[in-house]
């Protein structure tokens, strides 16, 4: 275990993560120049086209007779829970920093991910081969933030290989060796007596989905060792396996004989679904009286939630189908059914964040060739109901409550159509973020406008240097997942960077948005808002379907409303023939009596015509 290094490069969005990477792989020879590529790493088409990575990628290194198994993570906080399971399986992280740019939002979340992981971080300055690059005030702002040393900074270009060796050579020198785990599956160090080996352990921190392999683990060592044709077990689920192969990763699966303690490799299952090997689950085997499993990292919780709809109704089973292939490759993506009288049949899906959602979207088309509508997004709500309603919501993770002396039961509800009547519950609590945003000074008012239009509360400001300042918020979710980041780079001219998480539940004056055309409500439409924005909101969706719906032989009212409250309201006019042209003049009473017969029969077509809203205008309202 002395000749092995774990670590990951943790880094901003485009700061050059996994540029990096590939001069990593050129310069240990793990691969020939003439397969090399850019973002090599990037293994998807739309990582590649977008630039960004989304999948966690672990590969094998050889350095100065020490083995480096190094994991390039992503920048986005949206993928942060990738970039979780990959620091608990190592003990290092580089940490990358734009030398034009300098520390941003997501550099700070990934700074203290990692301190809270107990990892070693080396910082490294990228990109000083550009005209643009400040080396002494970004260093200054990594001393800051870090408490190290300049000479701990390495300076480098990822573009042109400069001083990537020096950052290998830090990876030997100060990243420690692995960890071993004591009887109780705690991690210690390497060197400590009470350290168990007579039992192998290891931690699942990714898994794949392989059409000729079926389940692939992505697993980190902590004990023992794993060869082909090991019996195994997953500790969590119960699910026992042979071990069809194992390998590492050179970037592409590479079958070896065994995988040693302290290692990172892959364990082929053989197992068809991914239920049965979760990530963060403990693969074991050895003496039973030692079934302590790995302290491994939190299950993602979404509160991001849409649902999915084909365009086609007919469509039905081939997305259902698509969904499933989907949600193997992807485990945070996290899939219910559901039935909508507008849509039909789909999927209610939860996202941790817009782009999660957006990728999923593209990747559906492109793997796929399916074409969806996705209703708007919403954050999961919590409400607190009198007596024991485990029962009636059990499908609604419901958790029993003290409260006020009475039994009352908390459920969570992403979707408004779940809503109990108004009355009938205590309270509505919404998901609150913590809201860090990096912007130079001159634009800090207007991203305090902006925070403050979305209900945010002020909690502080920390000046970075004399020009960029932190800038810290708790706002509501549901204020953050709509255009809140692309109005926020427009009101810095781009320069501001976002980070957010989930902080906890708030109650509030929360009420559900019923959109009514023609008398009729819209499930589709429906929304809990704040009472505060629910005009707002309620108008800009009527006036834009006043846009998109088609004129009919009777006028058609649009109205959004609060309970039976009608708070905004459009109306589209009758398609109206001129009954008046045959009459080539004479009395006026004529002309009359005709527009009033017209007049009357539009009324009672109004009181039996149903309007047909074409699928494309659901497509048109419900695009973010």
């Amino acid at each position: 275990m002395t000749q092995i290094r774990n670590f990951c490069i943790i880094a901003h969005i485009d700061h050059g993560k996994s540029t990096l990477a590939d001069r990593m792989l050129e310069i240990t020879g793990t691969m020939e120049k003439r397969n090399m590529h850019a973002q090599t790493l990037d293994t998807m088409d739309i990582e590649q086209e977008r630039g960004i990575t989304i999948k966690l990628t672990p590969v094998r290194m050889a350095w100065k007779g020490v083995e480096l198994n190094l994991i390039d993570t992503p920048g986005h906080v949206d993928f942060q829970y990738e970039v979780s399971r990959s620091l608990a399986s190592v003990e290092g992280a580089i940490l990358v920093v734009d030398a034009t740019q300098g520390i941003e939002a997501q550099t700070l979340s990934n700074v203290y991910l990692a301190l809270e992981n107990d990892l070693t971080i080396r910082p490294v300055l990228n990109k000083i081969d550009l005209p643009s690059a400040d080396v002494e005030r970004v260093s200054a702002e990594v001393i800051s933030l870090l408490g190290c040393k300049k000479s701990d900074i390495i300076p480098v270009s990822a573009k042109t290989g400069e001083n990537v060796e020096l950052v290998l050579d830090a990876v030997l020198e100060y990243v420690p060796e692995p960890q071993k785990l004591d009887a109780d599956a705690n991690l210690v160090k390497h060197n400590d007596p009470s350290a168990t080996t007579d039992v192998t352990k290891a931690l699942i921190f990714d898994s794949q989905y392989d059409t000729y392999k079926g389940v692939v683990v992505y697993t980190k060592l902590f004990s023992g060792q794993i060869k082909k044709g090991d019996k195994l077990e997953f500790l969590n689920t119960g699910a026992k396996i042979e071990a069809l192969e194992v390998g590492c990763f050179s970037p592409k699966y590479n079958p070896v004989g065994v995988i040693n303690e302290g290692e990172i490799g892959y364990v082929v299952t053989g197992l068809k679904s991914l239920t049965d090997a979760r990530v963060g689950d403990t693969v074991f085997s050895g003496n039973p009286e030692l079934k302590a499993p790995i302290k491994g990292f939190k299950r993602i919780t979404p509160y991001i939630f849409a649902g999915i709809y084909p365009v086609d109704t007919d469509e039905y089973p081939k997305l259902k189908d698509s969904i499933e292939k989907l949600t193997l490759n992807d485990s945070s993506l996290v899939t219910e059914n559901e039935v909508s009288p507008a849509l039909g049949h789909g999927f209610r899906c939860g996202f941790l964040g817009l782009l999660h959602l957006d990728i999923v979207k593209e990747r559906l088309w492109r793997d796929f060739q399916m074409d969806v509508i996705m209703t708007s997004p919403q954050v999961t709500y919590r409400l607190l109901l009198p007596g024991d309603k485990v029962q009636e919501y059990g499908r609604m993770h419901p958790e029993l409550v003290d409260y006020q002396g009475q039994m009352c039961t908390y459920i969570s509800v992403s979707n408004p159509e779940d809503l109990p009547r108004a009355g009938t519950y205590k309270f509505m609590e919404e998901p609150i973020a913590k809201v860090e945003m990096i912007t130079p000074s001159e634009f800090i008012g207007n991203c305090m406008q902006l925070a403050q239009e979305r209900r945010g509360v002020f909690m502080g400001q920390t000046f970075l240097d004399t020009n960029r300042v932190i800038l810290s918020y708790e706002i509501p979710m549901s204020e953050l997942i709509g255009d809140f980041y692309d109005d926020l780079k427009s009101l810095s001219s781009g320069y501001a960077s976002l980070s957010y998480e989930f902080l906890r539940y708030h109650e509030d004056d929360l009420q559900r948005l019923d959109i009514l055309v023609a008398g009729e409500r819209v499930d589709a439409f429906s929304m809990i808002v704040h009472s505060a924005r629910a005009r707002y909101i309620g108008g800009r969706i009527c006036a834009k379907l006043k846009e998109h719906i088609p004129k009919a032989q009777f006028a058609i009212s649009i109205q959004a409303a609060l309970g039976a409250n009608i708070i905004a309201r459009e109306d589209i006019s009758a398609m109206r023939k001129d009954v008046t042209a045959k009459l080539y003049g004479g009395d006026i009473t004529r002309k009359r009596k005709l527009l009033e017969k017209q007049k009357e029969g539009k009324k009672k077509m109004k009181q039996f015509g149903k309007v047909s809203i074409p699928s494309e205008t659901f497509v048109n309202i419900l695009k973010k």
